[in-house]
């Protein structure tokens, strides 16, 4: 049996989409059982509340460390606990190469966020780390089930973003290029034996129906 141990950091705004998330991994962890995995999270609901000599911010840390997968969940603020879970989280990842780090933002219309928001996304963006948006649990889980289904097919050994990698694509004559899935790429299109067009940074592409180059 292969066990996957899970993180989840978040404030107490989020409870809602904590007790979702902890629901659908234990199915999750219940469909996988036939197939030799078994998921373990662990929430701050969860841990022992005992004193801790180091302090239980450091007994949390300890359980990052030793975790497989990293989430972290913020909404209208990024509280200096679940900024310091996180930094314990890419601090190991960068050294072990492990936990691998999911980052979601709830995102609502009209409603006040804190500067601490903002300031976390500044962070991330400046680490080039990749994050998700989204709306209710629904899409929440909806989005971190397809990761954890690619996470399986690679035996939980490699992380490789959607949005991430290279394509090359190569066209001859007058023929149409369709490009799917490719999120902040780069994109190499020969129209002859010398001749090379770059597309960086492509978003969301779905179909190029004609290619002018001139």
């Amino acid at each position: 049996m292969k066990k996957i141990t899970l993180f989840l950091a978040s404030s107490k705004e989020l409870k809602p989409e904590r007790q979702r998330f902890e629901l659908e991994i234990y199915r999750k962890c219940k469909a996988w059982f036939e197939h030799g995995i078994f998921l373990h999270l662990d929430i701050w609901e969860d841990l022992s509340a005992r004193m801790s000599a180091t302090g239980l911010q450091n007994e949390y840390n300890q359980k990052i460390k030793a975790a497989d997968l990293f989430v972290l969940l913020a909404y209208t603020k990024v509280g200096m606990y679940t900024a310091q879970e996180f930094e314990e989280a890419f601090g190991q990842f960068q050294s072990k190469q492990k936990p691998f780090i999911f980052t979601y933002f709830k995102t609502v219309e009209g409603v006040a966020t804190d500067p601490s928001l903002e300031a976390f996304h500044q962070k991330l963006k400046a680490l080039k780390h990749f994050y998700s948006s989204f709306r209710d649990a629904d899409d929440l889980w909806n989005q971190f089930n397809k990761e954890l289904d690619r996470l399986k097919l690679d035996g939980f050994t490699e992380f490789r973003h959607p949005g991430a990698g290279n394509m090359t694509s190569f066209v001859e004559g007058g023929q149409n290029v369709v490009i799917q899935g490719v999120n902040d790429s780069t994109v190499t299109v020969q129209t002859g034996s010398v001749i090379q067009q770059n597309a960086e940074k492509i978003y969301n592409i779905q179909k190029i129906d004609k290619a002018d180059f001139s």
